[in-house]
Parts: structure tokens; sequence; C-alpha cells
């Protein structure tokens, strides 16, 4: 972290830190969350425990969910999830709170104590989990996995995806909850490129002729909104690295291995990147946000559009009925890379967590196991159309042509899946600079080359920072 303020600051340095000038400015430091200081959790009012209320919630106890209401929308937590804790618990009142500002909201919230009791810690204004984690700030959630599954059999961490739990490991500990099986990738319109005779590129040399015909034809080939998904961008390059190295180059990255960033393998998939940008990205897209070219995308303006795969649920009422969303893998560097063409990046994603000082830590976790269950799951399924962690949830749903599309990607995958690079979760701030680079290299204002030393730079600034609590994934 910065110098701004101390390592593990109390909470009246903290809420003197931040002043209304900080607020005002959006996004607020990782390291403005409160330490600590009592090492007193929250718990709130509890009830009996047995085996329909493992975490003994009180009947009557008040909830307050926190929900990013971004792409997925909030309906699934106002629709299905709410109702059915209700349904639960009927003396239980229910806040629930939208935002797309989930950092301003929350952070002044938690430098003063006065938290929610289950966050969807999601968007571009996300809170840093690495720095809540190190101040002591999440609960640790090893008690929702290890109780039983709702609705079902055994434990809930025995109802979920492989790797579904291992995803949300800070320090070594579940501190996330992850919800959602994305699968990332390039994506294009189906019916347009039938069509045009179009088909995805299996090879950068064959993306650059399919962008030039696209190009041909009067669209923006290929594009992203550098204002605020330039992330978008940067998983691309991270999932080519991936493909050409293998996942360990991704784990190297995760634990801020030195050198990662400038070894062969970022390079050449930094080069390739940077030929695309230098030749197809529009310049202006650069203020532009993820909307605004995800729309341009739905009228027929943009070819291919790096995200993942809750964006055709974000875009359904800006699509028109011809528009048929599919993905595609990003295309092999070369001969020798070590992962197929097919490989993609899938894992659990999009984060919920439950403050250390939930006034009812009970009512929370029992909603999270409402989430993990299969009835859960499977009306997340319905209102966002979004597969998400739980085993079969969505077996027998009618599932969208994205959605369709993403499984057979993983069908044709098979074992070779790339895996979720977690320093998003761990270095809010690293993550910050790396959008910024990302942006510089794809709209040519700096050389591969320089990408990877900067972001290298960067890199080995937040490893030597002592402040910054380190995490290590082996797998």
């Amino acid at each position: 972290m910065s110098g701004a303020l101390p390592q593990n600051p109390s909470r009246r340095s903290v809420l003197k830190g931040l002043g209304m000038a900080a607020l005002a400015a959006g996004p607020l430091s990782a390291c403005a969350f409160g330490s600590d200081d009592s090492n007193n959790t929250g718990s709130g009012p509890t009830g009996t425990k047995s085996a329909d209320n493992p975490f003994g919630v009180a009947a009557n106890a008040g909830l307050e969910v926190v929900i990013f209401k971004g792409g997925l929308g909030d309906a699934y937590a106002t629709d299905v999830h709410e109702p059915m804790y209700k349904k639960e618990f009927p003396q239980a009142n229910i806040k629930h709170v939208p935002t797309q500002q989930i950092a301003q909201t929350l952070q002044p919230r938690f430098a003063s104590g006065d938290v929610p009791d289950v966050i969807s810690n999601a968007g571009s204004d996300m809170m840093d989990n690495g720095a809540l984690q190190g101040e002591g700030q999440l609960l640790d959630l090893t008690e929702l996995f290890d109780a039983p599954a709702l609705g079902g059999s055994g434990k809930v961490r025995d109802s979920l995806m492989p790797g579904s739990v291992e995803a949300g490991l800070v320090a070594g500990k579940p501190f996330l909850m992850k919800y959602i099986y994305t699968v990332y990738g390039l994506w294009y319109d189906s019916a347009l490129f039938q069509k045009n005779n179009w088909a995805p590129a299996t090879t950068f040399e064959e993306f650059d002729a399919l962008l030039g015909k696209i190009k041909a034809a009067g669209l923006k080939p290929y594009a992203y909104a550098g204002k605020n998904a330039s992330y978008y961008q940067y998983w691309m390059i991270a999932i080519t690295a991936g493909k050409i190295a293998g996942n360990q180059v991704l784990i190297d990255m995760d634990n801020l291995k030195d050198g990662v960033w400038t070894s062969d393998p970022v390079r050449q998939a930094a080069e390739a990147w940077a030929m695309i940008g230098k030749k197809y990205l529009d310049p202006s897209f650069e203020g532009l946000i993820h909307t605004e070219v995800q729309t341009a995308q739905n009228q027929g303006q943009v070819g291919m559009y790096p995200s993942g795969s809750w964006l055709e649920n974000e875009q359904k009422d800006q699509t028109p009925a011809t528009f048929q969303y599919a993905v595609a893998p990003t295309p092999s560097v070369s001969a020798s890379d070590k992962l197929p063409y097919g490989a993609v990046r899938a894992a659990a994603g999009e984060s919920y967590i439950i403050p250390s000082k939930a006034k009812n830590r009970a009512g929370a976790l029992e909603y999270m196991r409402i989430m993990l269950s299969k009835e859960g799951a499977r009306g997340f399924t319905q209102k966002t159309g979004n597969i998400t962690v739980v085993k079969g949830a969505a077996d027998g749903l009618s599932l969208s042509p994205g959605n369709k599309s993403s499984n057979e990607a993983l069908n044709k995958a098979g074992d070779n899946i790339i895996t979720y690079n977690l320093f998003e979760d761990w270095y809010k701030e690293f993550e910050t600079a790396l959008r910024s680079k990302t942006n510089e290299l794809m709209f040519g204002r700096i050389s591969a080359e320089e990408f990877c030393k900067q972001v290298q730079a960067k890199a080995d600034a937040v490893k030597a920072d002592s402040s910054t609590p380190k995490q290590n994934r082996t797998s």
C-alpha cells in the first residue's frame, strides 16, 4: 500500500484520513477499511442450532444484503434468495441495498464498523478483498462450506464444481464465496458470422486475416472499453500467456514471482495483442465504458469483444432478437503453445463476502447456504442466464445461445482449462496499475517490452511493500 495511511490503522485514523474530498473522488484507498481494533467479530442474536438451522439463526434477526447491481441485476436476490430466506425465517426483516458503487458506499461503513451482513463485492468499484482480509474485516467461510447442503446430501463443499472453494482462498482460507462459473473468451454474433461466412480464428495469423475481413465489411473489427473495462483486455493477454506456457505462468503472476511479467511467454502474448491493437483498435474506444462498446456490438458495429459469459445477460435489453451470442477461445500464438487452441479460461467468479463484524453472522451464513442450494442456484440461472458453481443446478433449463456456446466451449476444452488469476482479489493496487498499462499497450503508447518491464516493476513494488499481505497459491 501507499504511505498515505499507517499500517493497520485505527478506525479514528482511517476516518480522519478519508475526508470528504476522498469520498467525492470516487473509489477509495485499498487501505481505508479500518482495522480490527478489538478482535471482536460480530455475531448478533442467535437461535438454537439444529440439522435444519446449522448456524443457529435467530428467527427474528434482521439481515442486510448489499448487491452490486451490474450485469447480473439484483432480481436474483429480491425474487429468489431473499424470498427463500424469508420463507425460512418469516419474522426476519431483510434490508436490500442495490448499488453500482460498492467501495464508495461501503468503505466508510467498514471504517466506522457499521457493516452489512452479506455483500456482493463486484464491479469496477469493488473493494480490495486482500486488504479487507488483511485488516481482519472478512469472515472465514469454512463453516459455510462444511455445513450440510440445503436440500441435498453431504456438505455444501461437496455440492460445488471442482475448484470453487479454492477460488475464494485468501491467505489459505476461504474468505470469499465465488458464485458464478464463468467462461472467458472472444464474443461475437454467430448469426452475423454465418451471414458473412466468417469463422473464429484458431491462430493469431488467422485472427489478423479475420479482423481484416470484418474491417473491410465496415465494422470495428475488435474493441474493448478502455475507460473502465481494460481488465477485460489484460485477461486476454494473461490467457494467451497461459496457452503459450501453461497454467504455471498464471500461478507465478498470482504469487508475484520475480521476472514473470518479463518472461518470454508474457512478452509474446503482449506482442501478439499489441499487434491487434495497433491495426484494429479505434482510439476513441479508450474513452468509452463497457456498456457503450457492448451496445455498439449489438447494433452490428463491432465484430469481436473480450468478456466473460455474463455479457449476454448484461446486454439483454439492448440485444436484437436476430443477435446470437457465441464465444470463441483466444487464438494460439504458435504450434509450440503448451495448451491447444480449444483451451479456455473458466472459473468460479463473482465474490460474495460476509464482514467479520456482521450484525447477523449466522443469518449471513444461512443466506449464502441458500445461494449454494440447487434451488437457489437454479433460480439465479433463471434470473441472470449465468450458470453457478452448484453442480447440476442448471440441468434441464433452457439455455440461451451464449450459455449454450459457453457449455460447448467447456466440453471442447475438456481438461484444458486455464485457471483464474487471483491477483484481482489479492492486490487491487497492482491490478489498477495493470489496467492502465494495458491501455497504454493496446492503444500504442508503449511497446510490449515496455509494458512487461513496467508491469513487472509494479509487481516488484507490491511484493516489496511490507504493508501488503502476501498471498500464495499452488495450483
